[in-house]
């Protein structure tokens, strides 16, 4: 042990041992004592003797060593963060060595051998111009007589082991994916997702129904957007997967594409489960993105049932994750979906389960169908729950325990989370509360739209002085409404205006009222910002030369509902009563 400051040794003692000067190069090729005077001569001193102290030192040489290997025969290595700094800190002195997988494995997909030799050799992957993987570059921990021969050698051998078993499972799974993964699928009802959940199959099947009531939304054919939901998760019963559940997703795609499935719903099930992080990429095709939302819809809405909901730092099932998911879905894809329908509907498929009487499964599709189109609470829907009441009792009745807070807690968790995302985009979270205030709060979409035009118009002069006009409009209508008990809410008279300032307010909250209406409906929210921004001299000059509680009370009354109706036109584009500043 040597503990150095400066020059001096610190008394340090662990175990038997004392701290000196002294230390010791690499096991075999320097392993004689060093004396060492100082932290920088300890550092050199050691990579004399065949020590490299720095990780990330030997991060880099592992880095520089294995692509001079590979370029030097027109390969490429596969980068791999995780796994250099891991081999990186498994040696002291890398010595890179790069040897050839026998042509026998290389049918392999590129996936499962690289996973392969991670996982068990950590050795990278090297990659030909085609992509295909056709070599490893192992790291040893010293330089050899033969310059590696031997421990290639005994690595090669290692690995054709690894590969055999690989190239087993990959055989008998072909063989199952070209028999339709009829074995897969019904191996997924043995498998418990959750204990008040059901099964994996039961899952899928919820999934499926999802993602066929997604597709047009997303763009995608119904009929293959049930198709690839049903299959997605074939893969989880896999030998390879089994092996490598690294993998599940990807080795789905090969086996959807073996089982002669179209290419959009073999791509499906690669790119389901993605996004994984925030720097994971979205996918971008109707059906993957029918089947990725629909997946991350079900996880989420089946543990609100069950009120088993993140807490303080505990997600165990992710379903913070899974809500950015679903965010950044839609976002990126600029889906207009109205959640709470879509919460509501799998609520409901949680709460009933498999239905084996043909007309209470067409009954509860019809409400479903309702639900979608017109909400869970439309007399529409009403309607055929009342029917499905008389017709079906016995189902009917697991209807009844649906609660609207259910959805209604879910889409707060998923505000909550849009104003973590929205972040980092610079957005504060009382501008997304002062959006989500208005109706439309179930449109992700919409709310991002409302939230980036507001965010901007309060980052200008005009925007921040109209902020602090509308505050005092507001805390004076708010005071005389309190102390004199009544609401000013009725149109002022422009007729009583008594100066030019006054009448400029009027006609400015009449000629940019309508044009702030119009643009919102249009959904065109920097023009409503323009308007509001047109608002901020006239209400400026009002205050300036006008007094609200004038002693006139006729006057008085009217410039208090002169108040409201610039809290009122204001109000159209957010509620600014929740910025703060």
């Amino acid at each position: 042990v040597s503990d150095e400051a400066g020059s001096e040794v610190v008394p340090v003692e662990i175990g038997p041992v004392a701290a000196g000067r002294t230390t010791r190069g690499h096991r075999f090729m320097a392993p004689d004592a060093i004396t060492v005077t100082s932290f920088d001569d300890y550092a050199a001193r050691l990579k004399r003797a065949k020590v490299l102290l720095d990780p990330a030192e030997r991060a880099e040489q592992i880095r520089h060593d294995a692509g001079n290997l590979a370029f030097a025969q027109g390969l490429e290595v596969v980068e791999d963060a995780g796994l250099l700094a891991e081999v990186s800190g498994l040696v002291e002195w890398p010595v890179a060595l790069m040897g050839e997988i026998e042509p026998r494995f290389r049918h392999l997909p590129a996936e499962v051998l690289q996973t392969s030799m991670r996982t068990h050799q950590k050795f990278f992957a090297v990659r030909d111009g085609s992509g295909a993987i056709t070599h490893f570059i192992t790291v040893a921990n010293r330089e050899t007589a033969d310059h590696g021969a031997t421990i290639l050698a005994g690595n090669r051998k290692v690995l054709a082991a690894r590969l055999s078993d690989a190239a087993f499972f990959w055989d008998r799974d072909l063989a199952e994916a070209k028999a339709g993964m009829a074995t897969w699928l019904d191996g997924l009802g043995a498998v418990t997702f959750h204990a008040r959940l059901g099964s994996q199959k039961d899952r899928i099947l919820r999934i499926a129904a999802l993602a066929r009531d997604l597709a047009p939304a997303v763009g995608a054919d119904p009929d293959l957007a049930e198709q690839a939901a049903r299959v997605a998760k074939a893969d989880l019963r896999s030998e390879m997967v089994g092996e490598f559940p690294e993998l599940q997703g990807i080795m789905g795609r090969y086996y959807a594409l073996e089982a002669g499935m179209p290419a959009a719903v073999a791509d499906a099930c690669a790119e389901h489960y993605s996004p994984l992080g925030p720097s994971d990429a979205v996918p971008t095709a109707p059906v993957s993105v029918a089947v990725a939302l629909a997946d991350k819809i079900d996880i989420l809405t089946g543990f609100w049932a069950i009120d088993e909901k993140p807490t303080g730092s505990k997600d165990p099932f992710a379903l913070r994750r899974a809500a950015l998911g679903v965010i950044r879905l839609v976002l990126e894809t600029g889906l207009r979906l109205p959640l709470d329908r879509l919460f509501d509907v799998q609520v409901l498929r949680h709460q009933v389960r498999e239905l084996a009487d043909l007309e209470a499964a067409e009954r509860f599709t019809a409400i479903l169908d309702a639900s979608l189109r017109t909400g869970m609470y439309s007399d529409e829907t009403r309607g055929l729950v009342a029917q499905a009441a008389e017709a079906a009792p016995s189902w009917h009745a697991r209807l009844d325990p649906h609660d609207p807070a259910i959805s209604d807690d879910l889409l707060a968790f998923f505000h909550d989370r849009l104003k973590v995302f929205l972040r980092d985009q610079g957005i504060r979270h009382d501008v997304i509360d002062a959006v989500i205030a208005l109706p439309g709060k179930c449109d992700l979409a919409l709310i991002v739209r409302r939230a980036e035009a507001l965010s901007a118009f309060l980052g200008s002069d005009d925007g921040a002085n109209l902020l602090q006009g509308f505050k005092r409009a507001n805390n004076i209508l708010t005071q005389a409404e309190a102390a004199d008990g009544v609401e000013y809410s009725f149109g002022p008279d422009a007729k009583l205006a008594r100066s030019d300032a006054e009448r400029a307010l009027f006609a400015a909250l009449e000629r940019e009222g309508r044009a702030i209406s119009s643009a919102i409906e249009t959904e065109d929210f920097a023009s409503a910002m323009r308007g509001m921004a047109s608002l901020r001299a006239p209400i400026d000059g009002f205050f300036e030369a006008e007094q609200v509680n004038a002693e006139n009370q006729v006057i008085r009354r009217n410039r208090l509902n002169l108040m409201h109706l610039i809290r009122a036109t204001c109000l159209k584009v957010a509620d600014l009563t929740r910025l703060q500043g």
